[in-house]
C-alpha cells in the first residue's frame, strides 16, 4: 500500500500536467493569432479530462469487480451444487430404503437444479435401475423396500418428461436402462423426443410397466435383446412419429406386449430375429400410416400376434424369413390401404389390395 499509493499520485500527476500543457497547445492552436488562452481554461479543461479519464477508469473497476464477485458467485453455486450430489450419492448408497428414497429426490432435484451436469444426475439414477436387483422375496439377496425405491425412480423419470417445453425438462436427454430389471414401472404420458433411449438386454418379469399414451418422437429407442418373461407392457394408445424403435432379438416368453390403439405415423419399428414362444403381442386398432414394421427372420412358436381392426394405410409390414412352428398371426377385420405393402416369408411382395 505504501509503495502503490505515492506512485499512483506521481502518474497521476503527471498525467495532469501532460494533459495542461496538450490542452494549452490545443486550445492555442486553435486560435491562431487572438488572445493567449488564460491557465484558468486550461485548468477547466484539464480537470474535465481527468474526470472522464477518472470516469472511465472507475467503470472498468466497477466492471472487472463485478465480474470477480460472478465467478465468486459461481464458484460458490458450484460447491454447493457438488455437496448436494456427494450427499445425494451417498445417500442413494445406504442400507437402509427410506434414505434410499430421500437420495432418489435429492438427486432428482439436483438435476433440475443443475443444468450443465444434468445428464450426469440423469445416469446415476438410470444405474441405479441397472444395478442387480432380486425380486423374489425368498431369495437370499432380496431387499426390502428396494421395489418401491425402483418404482420411484422410474416415476422421478416420467413426471420430468411430461413436457418438452417445461423449464428443466428431461427430454432429450439420453435414457440407459441396459440390462435393468423391471417388475412393473409408470412410464405413462412420457415424451421420448430425441435422446438415446435403451432398455436393450432388460428383463421385465411379473409387474405391468405402463407406456400408455407416451410419445416417441425422434431419436431411437432400443429393447433389443430384452427379455418379456412374465406381466405385461403396454403400450396402448402411444404415437411413434419419426421414430426408430427396436425389439430385435427380443425374446417375448409368456408375457402380454400391447400395442393395441397405438399410432405409428413415419419411422421404423423392428422386430427382426425376434423370438415369440409364448405369450401375446397385440396391435389390435393400431393405426399405421407410412411407418415400416419388420418382424423379418423372427421366431414364432406358440405365440399370437394379432394385427385384428388395425389400419395400415401406407408403409410396410414385413415377415419376411420368419418361421412359423405354432401360434397365430392374425390380421382378422384389418383395414389394409392399396398404399400399404404386406411381405410374406421369401415370396416378392404382394400388395395389399390383391388377394
Amino acid at each position: 500500500m505504501w509503495l502503490v499509493a505515492p506512485v499512483s499520485l506521481i502518474l497521476v500527476a503527471m498525467l495532469a500536467y501532460g494533459l495542461y500543457h496538450g490542452v494549452d497547445a490545443f486550445l492555442t492552436a486553435e486560435n491562431p493569432g487572438k488572445k493567449p488562452v488564460s491557465g484558468q481554461d486550461n485548468i477547466k479543461t484539464t480537470v474535465t479530462a481527468l474526470t472522464l479519464v477518472g470516469a472511465v477508469l472507475a467503470a472498468l473497476y466497477a466492471y472487472r469487480k463485478q465480474l470477480l464477485d460472478e465467478g465468486a458467485s459461481h464458484r460458490a453455486d458450484a460447491t454447493q451444487l457438488a455437496e448436494r450430489y456427494t450427499k445425494a450419492a451417498e445417500q442413494l448408497g445406504h442400507d437402509q430404503a427410506a434414505v434410499r428414497l430421500a437420495g432418489v429426490y435429492a438427486m432428482a432435484r439436483l438435476a433440475d437444479d443443475w443444468e450443465e451436469q444434468r445428464q450426469v444426475c440423469i445416469n446415476v439414477l438410470c444405474a441405479y435401475l441397472r444395478m442387480p436387483y432380486e425380486t423374489d422375496t425368498s431369495a437370499e439377496g432380496y431387499m426390502k423396500g428396494e421395489r418401491e425405491v425402483r418404482l420411484t425412480i422410474i416415476r422421478t423419470i416420467r413426471d420430468r418428461l411430461q413436457d418438452p417445453d417445461r423449464a428443466a425438462t428431461w427430454c432429450g436427454h439420453d435414457l440407459d436402462f441396459t440390462g435393468a430389471v423391471f417388475d412393473g414401472g409408470d412410464f405413462a404420458g412420457a415424451r421420448f423426443t430425441g435422446g438415446m433411449v435403451r432398455f436393450s438386454g432388460a428383463t421385465f418379469s411379473n409387474g405391468a410397466v405402463d407406456f400408455d399414451d407416451a410419445k416417441f418422437s425422434g431419436g431411437t429407442v432400443s429393447f433389443g435383446g430384452a427379455t418379456f418373461s412374465g406381466g405385461f407392457v403396454d403400450f396402448s394408445t402411444a404415437t411413434f412419429s419419426g421414430s426408430r424403435v427396436s425389439f430385435n432379438h427380443a425374446l417375448f416368453s409368456g408375457s402380454r406386449v400391447m400395442f393395441g390403439a397405438a399410432t405409428f405415423s413415419g419411422g421404423t419399428i423392428n422386430f427382426i430375429r425376434a423370438t415369440f414362444s409364448s405369450g401375446m403381442v397385440d396391435f389390435e386398432v393400431a393405426e399405421f400410416s407410412g411407418s415400416r414394421v419388420s418382424f423379418n427372420f423372427a421366431a414364432f412358436s406358440g405365440s399370437n400376434l394379432k394385427f385384428g381392426g388395425t389400419r395400415l394405410s401406407g408403409g410396410t409390414v414385413s415377415f419376411n424369413s420368419a418361421t412359423f412352428s405354432g401360434g397365430t398371426v392374425d390380421f382378422n377385420s384389418a383395414l389394409v390401404h392399396a398404399a400399404c405393402t404386406i411381405v410374406w416369408g421369401p415370396l416378392p411382395a404382394i400388395p395389399a389390395n390383391q388377394p
